[in-house]
């Protein structure tokens, strides 16, 4: 079987996917309609996120068994499409898990004690410890929506703090012993914290809006670890304004790239900064603008699950699923 590589990756992959007999090739920069052309000489395709698997693109594929995903989720392949062309799809949500869980926590502690509002002053020489002064996680009620792979690793990482862990999902029956599944209702009622770890689908498209919000009992912090384009920014901003929400940790953002891989058009962090780069920042939405400046707002770039050991994991599912579905 020959496999077609379009997103470089750790390099175990390749290497432990030859080691089984497998053929690979890699292509890395051709363009997309490029590999439209190609593409029916291959079994497998192997991408992370660097475009569209849509209709036109399967339709190519005329000899595909299979499409392995680097990543959690599914939303850049056509599922229903390739699934009914005999196309078996492959993610690897077990390999970023931990890592999502992790990053959670650690935007949930830094928010709660203010670090980076507190680093930022002593770097510019305040000293200012009363307004500093944080609040501790024990006691609260931590609401996760979403208790598949990354839902259930938060709850893990919550275990060593006195806190009530509820989570809510659209399917029944996934609560265990690391968290209580209630309704949407009562969820909406009781919780301190709500994190969101749903993948992308029409349901969760702009979920997080208006009045999701106000349909909250107390004020609430809220993490975004999942997909940007679930919550509705401009709805959110007016949250945190209000004091309906009363801290973001959002390592997702709705303005970002299909691709994750940009969030301006150009890199506005780079030497090569130009009077374009300087606009695109000028230009932002106004719900982000405030974001950048707010102080109980904690920004990643999409980087939850992006860790060196997950970068390891993420390889080593895939080659152990292929193995275990084509060998």
């Amino acid at each position: 079987m020959k496999i077609l590589h379009l997103d470089t990756n750790h390099e175990l992959l390749i290497n432990q996917l030859n080691d089984l007999g497998f053929t690979n090739h890699e292509d890395y920069t051709a363009s997309k309609e490029a590999i439209e052309v190609k593409v029916k000489d291959y079994d497998g395709i192997i991408i992370r996120s660097r475009f569209t698997i849509d209709k036109q693109f399967l339709d190519a594929a005329t000899n595909l068994k299979f499409i392995g995903r680097v990543g959690a989720g599914l939303e850049n392949i056509n599922c229903d499409y390739a699934q009914q062309k005999g196309v078996h799809l492959i993610a690897a949500p077990e390999g970023n898990r931990n890592a999502v869980g992790e990053h959670t926590l650690g935007m949930l502690l830094s928010l709660f004690n203010k670090l980076n509002k507190a680093d930022a002053e002593v770097r510019h020489g305040k000293w200012l410890r009363e307004e500093n002064r944080g609040i501790e996680l024990d006691g609260k009620t931590v609401g996760i929506i979403g208790y598949g792979n990354m839902g259930k690793a938060f709850a893990k990482k919550l275990q060593g703090f006195d806190v009530e862990v509820l989570c809510y999902d659209i399917k029944e029956g996934v609560g265990d012993n690391l968290a209580r599944q209630v309704s949407l209702e009562l969820f909406q009622q009781e919780v301190d914290i709500v994190s969101l770890h749903t993948p992308q689908t029409p349901l969760t498209l702009h979920m997080v809006n208006a009045a999701f919000i106000n349909g909250f009992k107390k004020p609430f912090w809220f993490l975004n670890t999942a997909r940007g384009k679930s919550v509705v920014t401009t709805d959110l901003v007016k949250a945190l304004q209000s004091g309906k929400i009363l801290g973001a940790g959002l390592d997702v953002l709705e303005y970002e790239k299909a691709s994750f891989e940009n969030l301006f058009k150009y890199n506005v962090g780079s030497s090569a900064v130009t009077e374009h780069s300087r606009s695109a920042v000028e230009n932002l939405p106004d719900a982000f603008s405030y974001l950048i400046k707010a102080k109980n707002v904690l920004l990643t770039p999409h980087v939850a699950g992006w860790t060196i050991e997950s970068k390891t994991k993420l390889a080593q599912t895939i080659v152990d699923k292929i193995k275990a579905k084509f060998c």
